[in-house]
């Protein structure tokens, strides 16, 4: 829940220099097919930042595949929204606070956020490519 906080920018660059040469060390075909797949699921940093900018929506959640995370985003703040017009302002505005508190730092950190899930895809599929190759032996 707080990733945008705990995460370490060293450790996610590091992996990713990590992972770029375990690519580079892969057969051709093999860095066709990674590149290929690689590209398919490929997140981009600013979709992810203008879509964070709708933080209360959860859409950056959504393009990252934490659905679960985006849902819970957008029915807490709808419970707000309603919150407020049922005269409840105070439960209504602590909800949509919380949850600006809670985004607002994978706002700054969308570049570290999305490097690290792409480093997350390029690990599962050196890893799928890997175990291809061994079980093709």
């Amino acid at each position: 829940m707080f990733e945008a906080i705990s995460i370490k920018k060293e450790v996610v660059f590091e992996r990713e220099e990590s992972l770029r040469l375990s690519v580079r060390g892969l057969d051709d075909d093999d860095k066709k097919l990674f590149h290929q797949k690689f590209s398919e699921d490929l997140r981009d940093p600013d979709t992810y930042a203008v879509l964070n900018f709708f933080f209360v929506a959860g859409l950056h959640h959504f393009y990252l595949g934490k659905n679960l995370r985006g849902l819970v985003n957008i029915i807490v703040f709808s419970v707000g929204v309603v919150s407020i017009f049922l005269n409840f302002a105070g439960l209504g505005l602590t909800l949509i606070i919380a949850i600006v508190l809670i985004e607002l730092p994978a706002l700054f950190r969308a570049q570290l956020l999305v490097s690290h899930h792409n480093n997350e895809l390029s690990d599962r599929l050196l890893q799928q490519i890997k175990s291809d190759n061994l079980g093709s032996e």
